[in-house]
């Protein structure tokens, strides 16, 4: 086989072109690749390899971690570091047109020899500027179908949570800050929280159960599904949390009684309610008059993959529409506000609170008709439709 062939035939692979699509835009690491691209880690980590062998990435350590990009002039961090454009390149070409890769003569020469093994990509890798355009072209191609979109959503949301993290990722100096920390922020604000019991519904795996466990009396945490609880305990075992009580139950019908939680919690639950009314309605049924709701969940929006791939039942809400859910349910003073949002994120965090008040309890004693009816208006009023 030719250096040449071999080096197409790396490339005829969708997840590898998805791989350097997404390393072309953004330096990642194998656990934010494996997040985006949904395989798993050893398959990652394999095509990371061939790549580089083959001298199309280039890799930066940085506090532990190995970060790869596209390798900009086809030198691998194996033969060398990345080179930054001087300024003959800049001059060379019109202002916002990218480099790209030269083409060599040597390309042409070594494409007639046999038998290309790792050492041959690696020095092909050197000389890959005839691909530029080929990529180039192959990613505009890519960026309308359904998978280059998931990745970009999740590759969003991988840039959100860095900048959550405090981390300068993306800057030029890759600058990590010790210390800071949005973790270590939120439990010391919850040691100003006076003891409270707290009903975590749609738990999930417990994660954020362990957190408010941290500053709450007690947490009382429900989900559906008895393997994500099993999960769940462990997790908590191994972090010693024992002030938490595991309930396998629909967030719809919740297995605690009337009036018996200071704050009913509900974190990227709702959307997957088959009815988000009546989720809101037994969160008001088993809070104490004058205890609240906090709503964390997505702003409605058009990632119709979400349905399939997260089993989410709603596309987001509208933020009226969350708020006359919460309303409908029996919550008073409700807010709702943005509380994570990142330009080119197709999902914003909404956050809404509301307390339950003196009559809520009669409201979230609605019919089943009745719940129906509102989830179905409240769904079906903006984007955020089943």
């Amino acid at each position: 086989m030719t250096s040449a062939a071999a080096l197409y035939r790396l490339l005829g692979d969708d997840v590898r072109l998805r791989l350097l699509r997404l390393l072309g835009r953004e330096r990642l690491n194998v656990t934010e690749l494996t997040a985006v691209l949904g395989i798993a880690q050893s398959g990652v980590s394999r095509h990371l390899g061939l790549l580089k062998d083959a001298g199309l990435l280039s890799e930066e350590r940085e506090a532990g971690f190995v970060y790869y990009r596209l390798a900009v002039d086809g030198t691998s961090g194996a033969e060398g570091p990345e080179r930054e454009p001087g300024a003959g390149d800049r001059a060379s070409r019109p202002s916002g047109v990218r480099p790209s890769f030269r083409i060599a003569p040597a390309i042409h020469a070594r494409s007639g020899q046999a038998d290309a093994g790792p050492s041959d990509l690696r020095t092909f890798g050197r000389y890959v500027g005839p691909l530029r355009a080929l990529l180039d072209a192959q990613f505009s191609e890519m960026e309308a179908t359904p998978p280059a979109r998931e990745d970009e959503a999740r590759l969003q949301e991988i840039l959100r949570l860095r900048k959550e993290n405090f981390e300068a990722h993306g800057s030029s100096s890759h600058q990590l800050v010790p210390g800071r920390s949005w973790a270590a922020w939120a439990r010391a604000l919850g040691l100003l929280l006076p003891p409270v019991t707290v009903a975590d519904l749609g738990c999930g795996e417990g994660y954020l159960t362990i957190e408010v466990a941290r500053w709450a009396r007690r947490v009382l945490a429900v989900d559906r599904s008895a393997d994500v609880l099993r999960r769940a305990r462990d997790l908590a075992r191994r972090r010693r949390a024992t002030n938490i009580i595991w309930k396998r139950g629909e967030i719809e019908r919740v297995p605690i009684a009337d009036a018996s939680v200071d704050v009913a919690l509900l974190s990227q639950a709702l959307h997957h309610a088959g009815s988000p009314a009546a989720a809101l309605s037994e969160a008001a049924r088993i809070t104490v008059p004058g205890g609240r709701v906090l709503v964390l969940d997505l702003r409605a929006h058009d990632e119709a993959w979400v349905r399939t791939r997260l089993d989410d039942r709603w596309m987001g809400f509208g933020d009226d529409d969350l708020r006359a859910l919460l309303c409908g349910a029996g919550f008073e003073r409700v807010h709702v506000r943005v509380g994570a949002r990142r330009g080119g994120d197709p999902f914003t965090v909404l956050i809404a609170t509301g307390i339950k008040g003196a009559g809520g309890a009669r409201k979230a004693g609605l019919p089943a008709e009745a719940r129906t009816t509102v989830g179905a208006k409240a769904g079906g009023a903006g984007r955020g439709t089943r």
